[in-house]
């Protein structure tokens, strides 16, 4: 599984047109190749922009008139040093709503199980996990089936944001074996790698992970703490996952937001 993460305001405040802005016009087939020392010198004050963080990741950019203005070229200029930024996959463009920075896109390699921090940590991004609730109960039966343990054991339930650069990604609930995860029960686990916290306080090292991947629309809890619409798309993974003697450690469900997160795997077809 991979994730894509960006920052800046959420899909709320992105999403409805602004009467003063400017539509971006359509780009011509050649509007990307910057030909003119005006639109390269756009180009580079408004990538260095990009670079230092003046336009936020996800954010839309002022309106086209306001940016030219602000550069000191045509609108003409502008739209040639945008096209280029957009073909380089730095800027996106929607119709009546105008130009916005990109979200980073950040994947683990297919087939490769890491944790949510160690994919983070891996592109220079810093994780987050904030604590929503940490407390013990009983299995459901479904749980119960998942992890292979009786009816009503007891549970560790660990519900949590995550997200990477201070930007939420994900809401997660992941259950553990209350009998394997004692440590856990009283641990401070915020802002902390659950693998890392089993592997140190338990024992426990997750050696592999059952997952699939489903589409879904975002409720009003995971839409208020993931900062997107109620109703927006999300993606939603349940896992399994394993120690080496493929004894089942925990189940959980991650909710992402449908433009922070992106699904890889490696498949094969078996030669006959």
């Amino acid at each position: 599984m991979s994730t894509q993460v960006g920052t800046g305001t959420g899909a709320g405040s992105a999403a409805m047109p602004d009467p003063a802005l400017d539509p971006p016009a359509p780009l011509d087939s050649d509007i990307a190749q910057v030909p003119g020392p005006a639109a390269q010198v756009a180009y580079t004050e408004l990538a260095d922009g990009l670079r230092r963080g003046i336009y936020p990741e996800g954010s839309r950019l002022p309106g086209e008139r306001d940016l030219a203005a602000r550069l000191g070229v045509s609108r003409t200029t502008l739209r040639q040093a945008l096209g280029r930024l957009a073909a380089e996959g730095q800027l996106t463009r929607a119709s009546q709503r105008g130009w916005f920075v990109a979200r980073r896109v950040v994947g683990e390699p297919p087939s490769i199980l890491q944790s949510f921090s160690e994919m983070a940590r891996a592109r220079g991004l810093e994780p987050s996990s904030h604590i929503l609730a940490q407390e013990v109960r009983p299995a459901t039966f479904e749980e119960a089936e998942r992890l292979r343990i009786t009816p009503s054991s007891r549970v560790l339930e660990v519900r949590r944001v995550r997200g990477m650069d201070a930007v939420p990604v994900c809401l997660d609930t992941t259950v553990l074996v209350a009998a394997r995860a004692e440590a856990l029960v009283d641990a401070d686990l915020e802002d902390r790698s659950l693998y890392d916290a089993l592997a140190e306080l338990c024992g426990v090292v997750v050696a592999r992970s059952s997952y699939a991947v489903q589409a879904a629309a975002a409720d009003h809890e995971a839409a208020h703490l993931l900062d997107i619409d109620e109703g927006s798309p999300v993606l939603v993974g349940q896992e399994i996952t394993y120690d080496a003697e493929e004894v089942p450690v925990l189940t959980s469900r991650t909710t992402y937001r449908g433009d922070a997160y992106r699904f890889q795997a490696d498949l094969y077809r078996p030669l006959s």
